[in-house]
């Protein structure tokens, strides 16, 4: 350790240093309101005091690259747990559109669990409801769980007009009314 340094305690190096700290937190232009950089600056100035090497260079030197490594560090973690939360907010956003990804309102498809998928006659009650396209979207889409892909390549469409027969068939299938009517038939079977 340099002689100067040897002789003072790390409270005085601190006191003396603490401007590096506030220098790289503005030099890496970071907005620090809970002090979790400043933080990070002193321990790091701390870990620069405790492994010092006087033979590999000069401590000012060592404890400029330790405390900006080791912000750049935080930031870097910082923005990885950012990432992370809006990854996993995404997906919730998923589940809540409950697979109404293409429709632009995102609003969820009434939810039919409780009516039987087995049952004819609802589906009968459907397909009376919908064109044709729509009822081939529902039918593969739905019924058979084919991939839009494949829908347009057995249809001979495009992708496209496979998921416009799809909104136009969500957008009936939405209708309050129609889940009632469909209640209404599988509690009268």
């Amino acid at each position: 350790m340099d002689k100067k340094f040897a002789e003072l305690s790390f409270e005085e190096i601190m006191k003396q240093n603490e401007r590096r700290v506030h220098y790289h937190i503005h030099r890496l232009n970071v907005r620090d309101p809970h002090k979790e950089f400043y933080q990070e600056g002193l321990v790091a100035m701390w870990n620069a005091y405790e492994k010092y090497e006087p033979d590999k260079g000069p401590l000012a030197t060592y404890f400029n690259y330790s405390i900006r490594n080791r912000m750049i560090d935080l930031m870097r973690k910082k923005a990885r747990a950012l990432r992370n939360d809006e990854v996993f907010i995404e997906e919730e956003k998923k589940k809540m559109d409950n697979g109404n990804r293409s429709c632009k309102d995102r609003l969820p498809l009434l939810d039919f669990s409780d009516i039987p998928v087995d049952d004819r006659s609802v589906w009968k009650h459907v397909r009376e409801r919908l064109t044709d396209n729509q009822w081939k979207w529902v039918a593969s889409f739905i019924i058979l769980e084919l991939p839009l892909k494949e829908i347009a390549r057995r249809e001979g469409v495009t992708v496209e007009a496979v998921k416009s027969w799809g909104k136009q068939a969500r957008k009936k299938l939405r209708d309050a009314k129609l889940k009632e009517k469909l209640l209404a038939l599988v509690e009268g079977a």
